[in-house]
């Protein structure tokens, strides 16, 4: 979604940094500016300034800086279409979305209405089970037995749901709301009709999302019933696969401590909290998912998973490695953390300190030690046989990984491990065609003869326009993903390509040139052979820009194909000959071939134009 830089400008000369900063950091006047304690790292005296003047925030400790958007991105972990959103419900704004009909808008306010409804049902619901747990004795004596303050209760917000069927008729009047079902708080009998409370005689925790909006519970029941942990089910605010407890509670202390630690249950994220880790936070019932790793990110780069020792450990936080491998890129950590089978975090703290486990967080597992683990279980690497399996079981999680430095020292680890070359490794997992050394040609679509090698710099140049840039990076980052669809292209297209200005034409002639060598090529093996081109940095950069969002602007990364990749080439060609057209027209009219030129271009030009709609 791109959202107008104008209303983005009018909305930020409406937003008053100051009191967006100060509902989350206590600020004092100190001259011409605000100070306080940085959010987003620790600190005992402020360098956290807020000028009112340049509506503009600084950190001289860690150099966080920017404007009330940016900070609504750094504070909350927001991306930039959210955090103007946000900022502009607050003062009541509109943001301009063009791309949607009028039906679509109206589905979109119809489910935010919705979506504030149901979580202002929950806030209620929450409220009155904070009211009971002061006077369940029982409730109280299990939080006491474990550990847990007043403070650390109310900063979770934690509650009691009575025994009884239909306690919350006393906090809902009309019981029959068809909202208490939807937001999971009632449970409706198909067979009768009749309704009842999903949490009875349990203690409650509020789940809440990074804005701090109550979206769900979980409850423990207190004695013996079943099921011991109890979730709010999936509802149109809260999804188990998506959301993290604690997360909201946690996010000063995650800036601040530089690491999240994921665990596995409520209580040891309010544990955790009382014994001076608060920068905990759990899965709800369910395994580490990719939609969870990726909203860890956006908080720290650093996130540790902590499971227990014993089986039913291990294929958690093997299931976590699955989710967390797509975004293990060469700038984030993530670590495995297993403890002793007699241990949860909780007791591990209470025997050994706070100390004590802090250092154990530090000794966790890397990613890259436990992938090779991960791969290497139950085969036996003194045998061809168990290196074989180990290959193959090593194969998907390798592919998972981002492209980058680690993903190639670790191709070199398991070849290592493996008894064989990088390549041969490749090879056999796909990645790299067979006998890719050897030169080999290929037959373009049609027949057609293939462009022919010339030196880098060499040769006939096409002007590139800036519309043609664009479109000409896109068709290099499309090829550098894997040179495979270069094959689909026709002889012209070589050409226009090869021929555009360096460094684009160099690069697409270098990507001619490796086709006609080596076949198709993913970037793995492409990233090795940059190393010392003229054209290299602008690759690296093209494939960068997979993982990057500009500040300002929105950009959906999406899985380009053939038909992309056809529009992108097309829309070149349209931009070659309109400058054609352009450079024919200012020939004099006395010029014979001027008419039949521009008459030819012409035809080519609306063949373009059609092509380029279908």
């Amino acid at each position: 979604m791109a959202i107008p830089q104008n209303f983005i400008q009018d909305l930020l000369s409406r937003a008053d940094i100051v009191e967006i900063v100060g509902r989350h950091v206590q600020l004092k006047k100190g001259g011409a500016n605000y100070l306080g304690l940085c959010p987003f790292h620790g600190e005992k005296t402020p360098s956290f300034t807020v000028s009112p003047s340049k509506q503009f925030y600084h950190c001289f400790g860690c150099g966080k800086h920017g404007n009330a958007v940016g900070f609504l991105m750094d504070y909350a972990s927001m991306n930039f279409v959210e955090a103007v959103k946000d900022l502009a419900g607050q003062y009541g704004m509109q943001v301009p979305d063009d791309d949607r009909s009028p039906e679509d808008r109206a589905r979109a306010a119809q489910q935010r209405e919705k979506q504030q409804t149901l979580t202002d049902v929950l806030e209620k619901a929450g409220a009155a089970y904070r009211k009971h747990l002061r006077t369940s004795p029982r409730a109280v004596a299990y939080f006491k037995g474990r550990g847990v303050s007043g403070e650390v209760a109310k900063q979770f917000g934690l509650g009691y749901a009575p025994e009884g069927w239909r306690t919350l008729a006393s906090v809902f009047p009309n019981y029959d709301d068809p909202l208490l079902a939807e937001s999971g708080l009632v449970i409706v009998n198909e067979e009768d009709n009749k309704r009842y409370d999903r949490f009875r005689d349990r203690v409650m925790f509020p789940i809440r999302n990074v804005k701090g909006e109550c979206i769900g519970f979980g409850g423990r029941v207190l004695g013996e019933g079943t099921p011991k942990y109890l979730n709010s089910p999936e509802t149109p605010v809260f999804s188990k696969g998506r959301e993290l407890y604690g997360l909201f509670e946690a996010r000063s202390a995650i800036h601040a401590q530089g690491y999240v630690l994921v665990t596995e249950g409520y209580m040891d994220v309010v544990a955790l909290a009382q014994l001076g880790f608060p920068n905990a936070v759990a899965t709800l019932g369910t395994a580490c998912t990719p939609d969870h790793v990726q909203k860890l990110f956006r908080f720290t780069d650093h996130v540790v998973f902590s499971f227990d020792g014993d089986a039913a450990g291990r294929r958690a936080a093997r299931k976590a490695l699955d989710g967390a491998l797509p975004y293990a890129t060469d700038t984030r950590t993530v670590k495995f953390l297993f403890l002793p089978p007699e241990h949860d975090p909780d007791s591990y703290i209470r025997e050994h300190g706070q100390e004590g486990f802090a250092r154990f967080v530090r000794q966790a597992v890397p990613l890259s030690a436990f992938l090779v683990e991960a791969a290497s279980d139950g085969c036996d690497l003194a045998t061809a046989e168990g290196r074989s399996h180990m290959v193959s079981n090593a194969g998907p999680l390798w592919k998972l990984l981002p492209e980058g430095a680690l993903k190639r020292q670790l191709l070199g680890e398991l070849a290592d491990r493996a008894q064989l070359g990088s390549h041969e490794l490749l090879e056999i997992w796909g990645v790299a065609t067979p006998g890719s050394g050897r030169p080999r040609s290929r037959e373009r679509r049609g027949g057609e003869a293939p462009y022919g090698k010339r030196a880098y710099g060499a040769g006939r140049r096409q002007a590139i326009k800036p519309k043609a840039v664009a479109l000409a990076e896109l068709v290099a980052r499309i090829l550098l993903r894997n040179t495979e669809p270069w094959h689909t292209l026709t002889n012209d297209d070589h050409h226009l390509l090869c021929e555009l200005q360096p460094p684009h034409g160099d690069l697409f002639s270098w990507i001619d040139t490796r086709s006609h060598e080596h076949g198709a090529e993913p970037w793995a093996v492409l990233q090795l052979a940059l190393e010392g081109q003229p054209f290299a940095d602008l690759a690296n950069r093209l494939v960068d820009l997979d993982n990057m969002q500009p500040i300002g602007r929105a950009i959906e990364v999406a899985d380009f194909g053939e038909d992309d990749l056809r529009r992108a080439v097309v829309g070149i060609h349209l931009d070659a000959v309109a400058l054609e057209i352009e450079q024919v027209a200012r020939l004099p009219q006395s010029d014979p071939t001027r008419t039949e030129r521009l008459y030819e271009l012409t035809r080519r030009q609306q063949a373009l134009l059609q092509l380029s709609r279908t």
